[in-house]
């Protein structure tokens, strides 16, 4: 599980942005929407499943959910396919663009809290640390200020020098000890990799509820959609070979053909789901002919039935695009079922949809803000900074009252004309 994210100087955000999902003392909604979760001999930890972001367009809201997703493709990828560092620091003043960026989380993988973070420039990695909690008591696993010095502590076992002659330095230690057979370092890189699943620049494709629907959870999706009242009755997977007249007419030539040659012996697979006549009958509707809504919770079925059942953290940007209010609640409310949930499954999303601010959907720590000031940077900040009225404040109509901040500053048409 995610205990808290942090990132420096990266797109929009020039200072530090912390977000956490550490639950306060509040006993409102504790037993749907806090899991407390052990760590080694330690005290357990009460952590949300969930955390909902709000903000005005360019805020940061999406930039904040991207420094997640390339500290993680960062640690999977630098020991063996990165050229360049996938470092954008903030640009709006020439000190921060001349600094190295930094990205640092503590989560919880095989009973372990482990507290990692790096700092690095689109050239090179200019630190790096771990520490963690195996007993209860923090140990340092390593620590390093460029590939050539680190400093390991005796609890972290292997063959170390190699690592670190072996680290490049634009690549991280921890994915080359890995890469190098490290048993011990190796839960944390499976938690980067198998357990946060990320879509910031566009939604999920429906590749993976597709492949749902092949093997044996077929009838799950179908109860996800009919839960959705989505009045889908089955699911049927169409095959076809593919033919170049499938791709779009406007797609460039050389790309066509690539991608013709590429996929001359493929077979496309077309979801038509059925949908009950008046007269009983089923009838068969392609997924490309169903609304976009219905597209769209057809592909968050299969990720979302993986997540609560292996205990998954998603994190997901503009959750509301194409869905009714209701089903933006269903799917959140998916996470806050104990009996669904009970791998400790997290959702961490971006939205505008403010019928789901209050306090029947939420807790109040579980809702956070961006922000965009003068000089275009962004700042995070949870409600619980405004200390809302247990139970009794309309969090919808005091956000959009502007109490909270993170608001579109909008200007009469008059003024901007004049301006």
């Amino acid at each position: 599980m995610l205990i808290e994210f942090s990132v420096e100087n990266f797109r929009s955000i020039k200072d530090r942005a912390n977000l956490s999902l550490v639950a306060d003392s509040g006993r409102e909604r504790r037993h749907t929407h806090v899991v407390d979760v052990a760590s080694g001999n330690a005290r357990p930890i009460a952590l949300l499943r969930s955390a909902a972001l709000y903000g005005a367009n360019a805020a940061g809201k999406s930039n904040l959910l991207r420094a997640l997703e390339t500290m993680q493709q960062t640690v999977m990828r630098s020991a063996s396919e990165m050229d360049s560092l996938p470092i954008t620091p903030y640009r709006f003043d020439l000190e921060s663009e001349a600094k190295p960026t930094t990205f640092e989380l503590q989560c919880l993988a095989g009973g372990v809290r482990y507290q990692y973070g790096f700092s690095a420039t689109s050239e090179a990695i200019v630190g790096e640390w771990l520490y963690a909690w195996p007993h209860g008591r923090v140990q340092t696993w390593f620590e390093r200020s460029d590939s050539e010095c680190v400093k390991f502590g005796d609890k972290l076992l292997g063959d170390k020098e190699v690592w670190r002659r072996s680290t490049r330095p634009n690549a991280l230690l921890l994915s080359t000890a890995v890469a190098l057979n490290s048993a011990q370092l190796r839960p944390l890189f499976d938690w980067f990799k198998t357990h946060l699943h990320v879509a910031v620049d566009g939604d999920w494709a429906n590749h993976f509820t597709v492949e749902c629907c092949e093997g044996q959870r077929k009838e799950e999706v179908i109860g996800f959609l009919q839960q959705a009242d989505l009045a889908v009755s089955g699911i049927r997977l169409a095959k076809e070979d593919f033919s170049p007249e499938m791709m779009p007419s406007n797609m460039p030539s050389a790309v066509r053909d690539a991608m013709a040659r590429e996929l001359s012996n493929a077979k496309i697979v077309r979801p038509q789901l059925s949908h009950r006549a008046t007269d009983g009958r089923a009838v068969e509707i392609d997924l490309d002919e169903e609304s976009d809504g219905t597209q769209k919770i057809f592909a968050l079925a299969g990720p979302w039935i993986d997540a609560l059942e292996n205990g998954y953290v998603v994190v997901l940007d503009e959750l509301h695009g194409h869905l009714h209010p209701g089903l933006v609640r269903f799917l959140i409310e998916q996470f806050h079922n104990p009996k669904r949930n009970s791998k400790g499954a997290q959702l961490i999303f971006s939205t505008h949809e403010t019928s789901i601010l209050n306090q029947e959907v939420f807790r109040r720590d579980q809702i956070w803000f961006c922000e965009r000031n003068k000089e275009q940077a962004t700042s995070l900040f949870p409600l619980t900074d405004f200390r809302p009225r247990k139970g009794a404040e309309n969090l919808e109509r005091s956000y959009l009252a502007g109490r909270y901040g993170a608001v579109p500053n909008l200007q009469p048409a008059e003024a901007a004309i004049l301006g």
